[in-house]
């Protein structure tokens, strides 16, 4: 396998997150602030492991901000940049697109939960009522097992809610009528 890896910290912790939120029999975590080092480790990678258990601490200040906040300041061109490394694999974003592993996200701000015809959406996602809100697509991005538990898309989510911004200002690009800010 010709993998290189996740360097980011942040990212290996999401990815650990997401494998313990589908399996039906994880093993418990060491307590916050302690981790727990291979036995052939030296020391200084175990005080590295045990950065991502202080990494959610910092959330809630990054959390007060709103959604609308954030995107009265997004960028659109940054988002679009970010859906093509971290979304296009599965993703489709153009008018008429068909659909990939993931359904075609063109006009997608402001339309129903699994509103796509010939889409198969996860009994999750058909379970979600009402449209695809900012606040909802933000809680998407942010974490999608949580957002909505069972679904299948494997993806951690954006932590960083800029990025999150930044994404929902491209995906609210793409329409004919885009909807209003919050």
């Amino acid at each position: 396998m010709a993998y290189a890896g996740l360097s980011s910290t942040q990212q290996r912790a999401d990815v650990v997150a997401y494998l313990r939120s589908i399996s039906p029999n994880a093993p418990a975590l060491p307590p916050a602030g302690q981790a727990a080092a291979p036995a052939t480790a030296p020391a200084a990678p175990a005080a590295a492991a045990a950065a991502p258990a202080a990494t959610p601490a910092a959330a809630p200040a990054a959390a007060a901000a709103s959604i609308g906040t954030l995107l009265a300041s997004a960028d659109p061109a940054k988002g679009e940049a970010l859906f093509k490394r971290q979304c296009a694999a599965c993703h489709t974003a153009n008018e008429g697109g068909r659909n990939g592993v993931g359904p075609n996200l063109y006009d997608v701000v402001g339309k129903p939960h699994g509103h796509l015809e010939g889409f198969s959406y996860s009994a999750a996602l058909k379970s979600k009522q009402g449209p695809w809100t900012y606040d909802d697509l933000s809680n998407w991005l942010a974490a999608p097992s949580q957002y909505a538990p069972g679904t299948r898309m494997a993806f951690a989510g954006l932590k960083n809610p800029e990025d999150r911004a930044n994404v929902i200002a491209y995906l609210r690009s793409l329409s004919a009528n885009p909807q209003p800010l919050p």
